[in-house]
C-alpha cells in the first residue's frame, strides 16, 4: 500500500510539472508556427507533441510565459492571436525575417516585460496599443522599416528600462513623458528621421 502511494504521488508531482495549457493558448501556438512557416524554422515544433516540447517556450503554472526565438528563420507576418497568451512576460524574436505591422492586439499582453523584435522586416507604423503594457521593461524594434511617429502615449511605459527604436523610418518628435521617465537606462533612437528639438 505504501508503495502505491509513493507511485501516485509521483505521478501526481510529474503532471503538476508538465502542466497542460488552454486549448486558447495551443490555438495561438498552432496559428503562430503557420502563419510563420514554421517547417521552415531551424528548430522547428512537433505539432504532435505538448507545448512543454516545444523549443524556445516556456511553461508555468499551466500558461506559455516566454516565448524565445533568436536567430530561428521565423517568416511572415505575426498573428493577431497571439493575444491569447495572457501570462506571457517574454516575445523575443529578434534577428529573422518577420514582415508586416505589429498587431495592435499585442496591447493585450498585460503581464509583457519584453517585447523584442529587431532585426526583422516589420513595417507599418508603431501601435498605440503598446502603451497598455504597464508592466514592459524592454521595448526593442530597432532595424525594422517602421514608420510614423511614436505614439505620445507611449510615456505612460513608466516601468521602461530600455527603449530601442535604432534604424527604422520614424518621424515626428519624441515623446516628452518617454525621455524623462526614471526608469530608462537605455534610449536608442538613431538612425531614424525625428524632428531635431
Amino acid at each position: 500500500m505504501k508503495t502505491l502511494l509513493t507511485i501516485f504521488f509521483a505521478l501526481l508531482f510529474s503532471l503538476s510539472i508538465v502542466a497542460q495549457i488552454s486549448e486558447s493558448e495551443a490555438t495561438a501556438l498552432k496559428d503562430f508556427y503557420t502563419t510563420t512557416q514554421g517547417d521552415n524554422w531551424n528548430q522547428k515544433w512537433d505539432l504532435s507533441k505538448e507545448a512543454s516540447y516545444y523549443d524556445g517556450v516556456t511553461i508555468e503554472n499551466g500558461h506559455v510565459t516566454e516565448i524565445r526565438m533568436l536567430f530561428n528563420n521565423v517568416t511572415g507576418t505575426l498573428p493577431a492571436s497571439l493575444n491569447a497568451l495572457t501570462e506571457l512576460k517574454v516575445l523575443e524574436l529578434s534577428f529573422n525575417n518577420l514582415s508586416g505591422p505589429i498587431p495592435a492586439s499585442f496591447g493585450d499582453f498585460k503581464k509583457l516585460e519584453v517585447l523584442a523584435l529587431n532585426g526583422n522586416n516589420l513595417s507599418g507604423s508603431i501601435p498605440h496599443s503598446i502603451a497598455n503594457l504597464n508592466n514592459l521593461k524592454q521595448l526593442h524594434l530597432s532595424s525594422n522599416r517602421l514608420t510614423g511617429e511614436l505614439p505620445a502615449t507611449l510615456g505612460r511605459l513608466t516601468e521602461l528600462e530600455v527603449f530601442n527604436v535604432f534604424d527604422n523610418e520614424l518621424t515626428g518628435a519624441l515623446p516628452l513623458d518617454l525621455a524623462s521617465n526614471r526608469n530608462l537606462r537605455e534610449f536608442m533612437v538613431a538612425e531614424n528621421n525625428f524632428d531635431p528639438s
